[in-house]
């Protein structure tokens, strides 16, 4: 039997790693020179540094993270703090605090007015409670209170970058997922872990590394054109200038973007609605005393991350962004850094990624269009952060559904 996997994104790499770890062949294919998908680093040109397309975040309760690092070898390359501490910087009343959240399941930290948001009142939590509750196909503004320094300076900010959509039309129960494996599950289960040095040496590299090594078949470059399909199943797929029969026993793992899947599989129902994220790339070493991550409260920039090399930053939802041009957005972000950092001087040079499509809308209407891993087709199977995993677009999803879609492919195998 071979599997074949197309595309060599986190879904489709996590689904090639479980595959050949139950020594089975994997043919890998990817359209793209490189592997990675929205997840991935490069050498820039103008910077002459390696960046990441973009910052993504991780927690150390992502269980499918684990996994994944595990088996490829890769547990040594995030950097794991020794305690959960998230710091805040309001930019329009210039406060800074620090949310301190216990390690067990049991909150003690909002009994403290220094470890929890500045200005919140315990009653205001129980909106956590709410979310933990199934609110099938309704908002966030149905669900919740949004009249609440609670909601302005902490959990409107975590769940805009979480789900990358207007936390108020965003799903009810995308939003209680977040809140079920973070806040739900204790400290221990929210410490951010950052990819070091960057994104390709902590999941992609290894992966191929390792998928090579149990002699996997990895083809980039090799845009998949059409699927043939006969008898209810994947009978070939057409890739450019050649044709590749299926034999009987074969099984196929689409991992590829929505808008791809849905031109390759006919009838397949995919989410419509994107949100875009900007990211920019100041090449200039953080002071020594950084915290690796802040979260801005009332700027253009959201979330500032601290690298060895470099402070890059993260605007989620930002498609009233999209048509700014450079220029323009360096100076507005760099104004954000360095009220942040305490920096003077001259604006670093800078480079500044958009990233147009870079997840689904995380709305009721546009996560009921999220279709399942099994199609059908009996050997055909879907993977990616936009099929039904119960989570929103995050590489904790993405690793989900390689994983179920190898393993309803290995079925009776």
């Amino acid at each position: 039997m071979t599997v074949h996997v197309i595309g060599g994104g986190l879904a489709g790499l996590s689904a090639a790693i479980a595959v050949v770890g139950r020594g089975e062949r994997v043919i890998l294919s990817e359209a793209a020179r490189y592997a990675g998908g929205r997840c991935r680093s490069y050498h820039d040109g103008m910077l002459d540094m390696t960046i990441d397309n973009g910052n993504h975040l991780v927690l150390s309760g992502n269980m499918a993270v684990d996994r994944y690092l595990r088996d490829i070898g890769a547990e040594g390359r995030v950097t794991r703090p020794e305690r959960p501490e998230f710091h805040f910087v309001d930019l329009q009343l210039g406060g800074r605090w620090t949310l301190r959240p216990d390690d067990g399941v049991v909150p003690w930290w909002i009994l403290h007015a220094k470890r929890r948001v500045p200005g919140t009142r315990l009653s205001d939590y129980l909106a956590l409670l709410t979310l933990l509750r199934r609110h099938p196909g309704q908002r966030v503004d149905q669900v919740i209170r949004r009249d609440t320094v609670l909601w302005e300076k902490f959990l409107r900010p975590v769940f805009l970058s979480a789900l990358n959509t207007a936390p108020e039309g965003a799903s009810a129960d995308l939003a209680g997922a977040i809140v079920r494996e973070t806040f739900a599950r204790g400290g221990r289960h929210m410490r951010p872990l950052i990819s070091s040095p960057n994104l390709a040496a902590a999941f992609i590299d290894p992966a191929l590394d390792r998928l090579r090594c149990d002699g996997a078949d990895i083809r980039l470059g090799r845009p998949l054109r059409a699927v043939r399909f006969a008898d209810g199943r994947a009978a070939a797929l057409a890739f450019d200038g050649e044709e590749e029969p299926l034999q009987p026993d074969d099984r196929v793992i689409v991992a590829v973007p929505p808008w791809i899947a849905e031109k390759l599989l006919p009838g397949l129902i995919v989410p419509q609605t994107f949100s875009a994220i900007l990211n920019a790339h100041f090449q200039l070493v953080p002071p020594s005393q950084a915290p690796a991550m802040v979260g801005l409260i009332g700027g253009t920039a959201e979330w500032i991350f601290a690298f060895e090399d470099r402070i890059s930053v993260t605007v989620s939802a930002a498609d009233h962004l999209m048509d700014t041009d450079s220029d323009s957005l360096t100076l507005l972000l760099w104004r954000d850094v360095a009220f942040v950092h305490d920096l003077s001087g001259p604006v670093p040079p800078c480079r500044i990624v958009k990233e147009k499509r870079a997840t689904f809308a995380a709305t009721p209407a546009e996560d009921a269009r999220r279709p399942a891993a099994r199609t059908e087709w009996a050997n055909l199977f879907l993977a990616g952060d936009w099929t039904d995993t119960g989570l929103p677009a995050t590489i904790e999803g993405a690793l989900r559904s390689g994983n179920r879609a190898a393993t309803l492919a290995l079925s009776g195998a």
